[in-house]
Order: C-alpha cells, then structure tokens, then sequence
C-alpha cells in the first residue's frame, strides 16, 4: 500500500529521537529544538516523497506499519503524497496542525522556502518501457539504437536512466550511445553529477574494451567542457578512468586524463598520479611517467606505502635510481617507508654506480631489527658496491657491523672485501678478513685463496703466493685451474720458467687439467725471453696430446724463433774473413 515502506523503520526512528514531545491535544504542534537542521530534510526526501508526523486522528491506521511504539501513535512517520502539502502555507500539514514556513532549531533556524519541497507525486517507472530498452541494448550493436530508441517514446528521467545504467550484461558502447541519446532529451533528461558517475562506472567495471574505454572518456570530458561550474564530474570519476588505462596499459591516454583535470575543474589526488604512473611504466614510457611522479612529489601528495613500494620498483625497472631514492626519502620522512622487497631492489640498483653506492648504504640504517635478520642480499650488494667504488674502510666497517648486530656475513661477503684489498694490494688487511673469517667458522674457499695469491703475484710476492698454495692444498683436495694460471704468470713475469714448467706438471695431481691459456703463456715467454725452442715445441706436442690446439699467432713465434737461431748458428759457422 505504501511506497519506501522499507525506509519507514529508519525515518521513524530519527524522528523519535530527535522530535520526543508532540502534543495530541493542541491545535499547533510544537517542534523543539535539535542540531542538525538540514539532515531532516534529506532523510525525510525520500525518492520524492516527504515523510510527515501526525496524531492519533491521522487516517492512515497504525496496524499499516510495523512500529516499536503503537502506544503512542502521534510519533509515527508517514510516507505521504501530494495531498500531505499544503499550498496555502507552504508547509506539511496534518488534520490538526501544519507545520509552517519556519522551524525554530537550538543552533539554527532552517526555513522552508519556496521551492525547498516540491509536489511528492514522483513519476513513475513503466516496466514494460524499461524492460524494452533494456531487451534493446542487450541484443543491439547497429546504427538503428538511437531511431528504435525514438519510437519507443520513453518517458525519461533520471530515475529511468540509472535502471539502465545500472543493469548488467549490457555493453559499454551501447551504454555510452543511450546516454548520448538520453542528453539529446533535455526537456526530459538532465544530466547530473549520479548519472555521470553510473556511467563511467559501468564502462570501465572489469577489463573493458579499449574502445568503450576511449568513448566514454570522450564523452566526459565533452560534458565537462560544455557545462563547467555545474560540479558534473569529480576526481572521483576521472580516476575510475585512469584506472582503466592503466589495466589496459594505455599510458598516454591516462596522461591525457591527468592533464585535463585542471581544464575540468577537478584537483588530482595520490591515485590519480598512481595510476597514471602505473599506466606509463607498463609500456615503459619511463621518460613520461618521470614528470608525473615529480609533480606528484611537488604536490606533496602521495599515496599508500603499498603503492609507493610499486612506484619504487617501476622506476628502478627503468633505472632511474635516484628519481626513486627522492621518492623514497619523501615517503620516509611522511611516516610512509616502502615494502623490503623494494627497498632491496632499490638499494640494489643504487649500488650499480659508484656516485649513488652511500645512499644504499644510508637505506640500509631504515630496515627494521625483524627484517634486517634476513636483508643479507641488500647488506651484499652494498659491500660490493663500496668495494668497486675503493671505500674499502667503508666496506670493512660495514662487514663488522654485520658480524656484531647482523645479518650472519658469509663467504660471498668475506670474499667481497679480502678481494677489494686485495687489489689494493693491502695485503695484511686481506689476510686479517680471512683470519676473522675463520674464526667465525667459515672455511676459505678457493675463490679466498686464489685473489690474496693474486694480490701477493702482483707484487710480485711469489714466496707469500706460494706459501698460501700450499695452504689451500691442505684444505681442499681439488684446486682451481685460475690459482695455477696466477702463478704460472707471475713466474714467467720473473723468468723463473722451470718454477712455471713445474707448477705445469703439478696442476694435474690436484684435479686441474691445464688449459690452452697456460701453454701459451708459457710458450710465448719461453720464445720470447728464453729463446727455447726446444722446450716450446715439447709444449706443443703435449698440447695435442691432451686434445688442445695452439693459436696461429704462438704456432708463427716459434717457427720465427727457431729460424732465427738457425740463421743465427749459420752465421756463426761461416769462417771468418781476415782483415
């Protein structure tokens, strides 16, 4: 019998405690005081009927309506019609009461103008129209939409046109060119800030296609420009936008959404950059999405820590590792800290290049006392980096930072600075880290052995690069052919070739079978400085033996050698002319 029933429960409710005294008897009924004046009146708008209070003579029975107090009928709420109005006051009246043009609050007074309640008698809703346009547009994919759509001879209104709106199972386009054909009614349709958003929502709900996507923003944005300062659009609905770009990895597209907003009349906030970076760095339009990401620091806006974490791993993706950091340090010092997971790719990019290695090791102070348990990968990456850049003290400091207060250093680590020195040739320093190694329980392997051997041969230590050989032969059965390769080297470099041929010969007790390198090594500095053929062509033919093949270049020295010292002896037995 009555409409918005199921709203009665909720008005009558607010009534009750907000109107707790009416008296029955009186003629006049007195209103008293509350706080909040407008928000009667939007509860009691509902779908454009007015609720109203009446007496005990109201002839709308109590039994109509579900009420926790039946006792006390002069609180009920009725969900009226017209005849509720009363042209001659401009008020809602009652058999025994009206209330007036004036209501009288405790911190306000509200009136009741003209025009502030309107005729309750709603137009309704045809089934059967509605039930066709929608047959319509769930089968219709032709030009023929907008001229069926003529012969219907709908009764349009807003109402109407978000059933449509909000009804599955039709296609966006078809959507969009209703709507068009709905704003071509203006005498009956005018569009409004719901209808709007109903649209753009319905279109771009899932993974919809591009072209719908593209169509409806066209539309809006016409809306847009044509009825500016009419609050038609929000931020709202320009980021349900962009978050469809964004899915579809329209990155030039969102930015064009962003760039409008101003023209829109709408001020951007964090998701709006989020998506529209998230857009650009799926098609990897690093050198767009770097502009928006500024401004959006500018702004001083910025989003969830979540989506920060995903803006960091973006642009380090396009490697543009400070333009993170910046993000980064601005998301810090707004309580926002990124995941670890991008923390550690960032720190890792960073210690790429040696300019931006300290601010990786700057980060590494921001991880949790939990998660630093587990950030051996990040504490790495920066020992390498400060290691490549020569801050070998930062490196070391860093490493005995990591024994003290974690994570657990292991031989990567360990390897990274006794190598660093290494090269420096620092070599009491290289042989301390081993030493701090060991008595933390790690056992050197041949990667530790063979860079101090390295160090000691490129200063040419050969008894020191012997001795940790030595070392390492007690340690490990099998033996690295790159350890053997370093000596030999550092032998032929001090012409002591029968240390060389005999580390030749050792190699293969050990495990290590020796390679091209090591006989053209040793070829070439027995051609070169010893001037022993002899020796070299023993070389070769154990060469291939062993199945290995000796360049050209070594092949032609020894034939130039050997023919040299035979015009040399054919000299030396011509007999001598005397003067």
């Amino acid at each position: 019998m009555w409409r918005a029933l199921s709203r009665f429960s909720l008005c009558r409710s607010y009534i009750h405690l907000r109107f707790s005294s009416l008296s029955a008897g009186s003629s006049r009924r007195k209103i008293f005081r509350h706080d909040s004046p407008p928000s009667i009146w939007s509860l009691l708008r509902l779908n454009g009927r007015y609720a109203r209070l009446f007496s005990d003579h109201s002839t709308v029975p109590v039994g109509d309506f579900d009420l926790a107090d039946k006792d006390d009928p002069s609180k009920i709420v009725e969900i009226a019609s017209g005849e509720f109005y009363d042209d001659r006051t401009g008020g809602l009246a009652g058999e025994d009461g009206v209330f007036g043009d004036s209501f009288d609050f405790q911190t306000d007074s509200f009136s009741a103008g003209e025009g502030d309640i309107v005729s309750a008698e709603a137009r309704e809703i045809s089934p059967e129209e509605l039930g066709s346009v929608l047959s319509l547009l769930q089968s219709t994919a032709d030009g023929s939409l907008e001229s069926t759509l003529d012969s219907l001879h709908l009764s349009l209104c807003e109402e109407f046109v978000m059933k449509v709106l909000e009804t599955p199972l039709i296609s966006g386009e078809n959507l969009i060119r209703f709507f068009r054909w709905a704003l071509s009614k203006p005498s009956e349709f005018e569009v409004s800030f719901t209808t709007v958003g109903a649209l753009v929502r319905s279109v771009c709900r899932g993974d919809p296609p591009k072209k719908d996507v593209y169509l409806v923003w066209d539309l809006v944005r016409e809306i847009g420009m044509k009825q500016k300062g009419e609050a038609l659009l929000d931020v709202g609905i320009l980021n349900e936008l962009l978050a469809a770009f964004s899915r579809l990895g329209k990155g030039r597209a969102a930015l064009e959404v962003l760039d409008k907003f101003d023209e829109l009349e709408c001020v951007p906030d964090s998701m709006s950059y989020y998506f529209t970076i998230y857009a650009l760095c799926k098609r990897k339009s690093y050198e767009l999405a770097l502009p928006v990401c500024e401004k959006m620091l500018t702004a001083g806006i910025l989003p969830e820590a979540e989506q920060i974490s995903n803006i960091i791993s973006w642009l380090c993706q396009g490697r543009l590792a400070k333009n993170a950091h910046s993000l980064y340090s601005t998301a810090k010092e707004k309580g926002k800290l990124p995941s670890q997971s991008a923390m550690n790719i960032l720190i890792s990019l960073l210690c790429r290049d040696d300019e931006t290695v300290k601010f990786a090791r700057d980060m590494l102070g921001d991880i949790s006392k939990e998660a630093r348990r587990y950030a051996i990968k990040p504490f790495s990456a920066v020992i390498s980096g400060l290691c490549r850049s020569k801050d070998l003290d930062g490196a070391k400091s860093l490493l005995h930072e990591m024994v003290e207060a974690g994570p657990p250093p292991g031989n990567a680590v360990f390897n990274s600075v006794i190598h660093g020195f290494s090269k420096a040739r620092e070599m009491n320093t290289a042989l301390e880290v081993k030493t701090t190694m060991e008595l933390r329980g790690l056992k050197p392997d041949l990667f530790t052995y063979t860079v101090i051997i390295s160090g000691f041969v490129s200063g040419g230590d050969m008894e020191e690069a012997c001795k940790l050989l030595k070392e390492a032969k007690q340690k490990h059965k099998k033996l690295s052919p790159v350890m053997y390769h370093t000596l030999i080297r550092g032998y032929c470099k001090l012409e002591e070739f029968d240390k060389a041929l005999g580390l030749l010969r050792e190699m293969k007790s050990f495990g290590v079978e020796p390679n091209a390198d090591e006989y053209n090594k040793l070829i070439q500095s027995l051609c070169l400085k010893a001037l022993d053929t002899e020796t070299a062509e023993k070389l070769l033919e154990e060469m291939k033996e062993s199945g290995l093949f000796l360049n050209g270049i070594t092949r032609g020295l020894i034939r130039a050698v050997k023919e040299l010292q035979v015009e040399e002896l054919a000299i030396e037995e011509l007999p001598q002319i005397e003067a």
